[in-house]
């Protein structure tokens, strides 16, 4: 007897251990998860839309105002500067990689595990959105191994033989690549083969309803547009966002990767504006993502950061000491892609293009005027004298003796005017070794504070989602 009963005891401390382990697996994880990824946002631009957000009376940004923020290091394993490859690997799979890699270890011989995957094998439904080609390099961490980022055909398969869930913004780069190795066809026909629907522009994307299995949502061959110019026709990330919520929503939880990866290329391009409602609209996705979280607040983590900084933004230009002109980035009503190709029509029918003919094009893009032109009413920048000898000059370059010149050339010296008269500057057209910022709500939110590294982040977040 005396026997049985310590065998008893023993058997009891085992019972209560494992219970009490189960209970703490129980605590760990969290049913809902939300990683969104700002592609090439830093502080810079963060505050540039909290700055312009509050001078217009919207408020603070809401990714601002999150109660957890931590500085994040960016580098990659072989640069103090990384690319969006090696970061979105980092951040995907918790192991650093050199630049142009995905979801490989450095040696690009060791297949890494990303947070999508740990999420799908404990049986939840995963969700992969960005603004960019889908199998572009950010989102591709999550799904796909590939010792380079430009194999975008082989990275496409990789995505309709992941078996996540959705898969929703712009399309796949290289989808039927038919000089690509180890073609199979094109990648839309393959997928529908997977058991996918793909569905095609607004309407046939906002037709999908619960219960309609795997989904590839593809909002435009490539990219999305802009939010700058973009049209009711359109699908917003916040939309992607909303519909990628009521689809997988499901007993067992989700995990949704949104990427506003469009701030990045506008950044590379040095377009402040654009960059500027590429940001407020990355805000508005997140939103969304909280107002779920709001009617499910013990069970919801939303992170939101970005994989590194892209063109090093400077919040002030020494032309104008310390006034800011952030209220003045309304003016400008479309994006550098945009003013390229209204540069280009202005030539239409025209023998030859003379200096006044892009004048009210830049008047009405930009709200800048020239010398002995009719000021309007209410906010707009008057030119001096040396900055219309630049953009004269440039005017020049696009249009050598009035006959238009291909290519991507009057638009940057219009750009850097009127981010100069808006107190901006850069620093360069790439990126940079910046700390990016790391927002956390909600469940275990309080997991990411202090000085992180970035692939903290996957490794905080495997934990909350086996």
């Amino acid at each position: 007897m005396k026997k049985s009963f310590k065998f008893s005891l023993a058997a009891v401390a085992a019972a209560l251990s494992f219970l009490s382990g189960q209970i703490q697996a129980a605590e760990q994880t969290v049913k809902y998860v939300f990683l969104f990824i700002g592609d090439g946002m830093s502080m810079p631009q963060r505050m540039l839309a909290n700055e312009y957000s509050e001078k217009l009376g919207k408020g603070k940004l809401f990714i601002n105002t999150m109660p957890y923020q931590a500085p994040t290091r960016t580098n990659s394993a072989n640069a103090f500067i990384t690319d969006s490859a090696a970061s979105g690997t980092a951040i995907a799979c918790g192991e650093k990689t050199v630049n142009g890699c995905i979801g490989m270890d450095a040696a690009r011989k060791r297949n890494l595990e990303s947070i999508a995957a740990v999420a799908k094998k404990s049986g939840r439904k995963v969700g992969i959105v960005s603004t960019m080609t889908i199998n572009h390099a950010t989102p591709a961490a999550f799904y796909a191994h590939n010792p380079s980022r430009g194999n975008y055909y082989n990275i496409a398969l990789d995505l309709i033989n992941s078996d996540f869930d959705y898969f929703g913004g712009g399309g796949a780069a290289a989808n039927d690549d038919k000089k690509a190795s180890g073609y199979q066809g094109n990648v839309y026909d393959l997928a529908v083969g997977k058991g996918y629907t793909v569905l095609k522009g607004r309407q046939a994307i906002m037709s999908a309803k619960p219960g309609s299995g795997k989904i590839w949502a593809v909002g435009a061959n490539g990219y999305l547009p802009y939010a700058i110019d973009r049209s009711e026709n359109d699908v917003s990330l916040a939309e992607f966002v909303q519909q990628a919520i009521t689809l997988l929503d499901n007993e067992k939880g989700f995990f949704i990767m949104a990427e506003g990866g469009k701030i990045d290329v506008v950044c590379h391009a040095n377009d402040a504006g654009t960059a500027l409602h590429e940001t407020l609209d990355f805000n508005d996705a997140v939103k969304v993502a909280y107002e779920f979280a709001l009617k499910h607040p013990d069970e919801t983590l939303i992170v939101v950061t970005g994989d590194h900084e892209t063109g090093g933004l400077q919040l002030g230009f020494a032309g104008t000491g310390y006034k800011s002109g952030t209220e003045y980035l309304q003016l400008q009503k479309c994006s550098i892609d945009k003013l390229d190709e209204l540069l280009a029509q202005i030539a239409n029918g025209k023998d030859k293009v003379v200096f006044d003919d892009v004048k009210g094009l830049i008047n009405q893009y930009f709200g800048m005027y020239f010398p002995g032109q009719k000021m309007p009413e209410g906010l707009h920048f008057e030119l001096n004298d040396k900055e219309v000898k630049e953009l004269e000059k440039a005017f020049n370059r696009q249009y050598p003796n009035g006959k238009y010149k291909k290519g991507r050339i009057m638009s940057p010296g219009i750009i850097r005017c009127f981010n100069a008269k808006c107190s901006l500057s850069w620093t360069t057209g790439g990126h940079t070794a910046m700390p990016v910022l790391t927002s956390a709500y909600g469940k275990k939110a309080e997991m990411f504070t202090g000085l992180l590294d970035n692939t903290e982040i996957s490794r905080k977040l495997k934990q909350v989602v086996r």
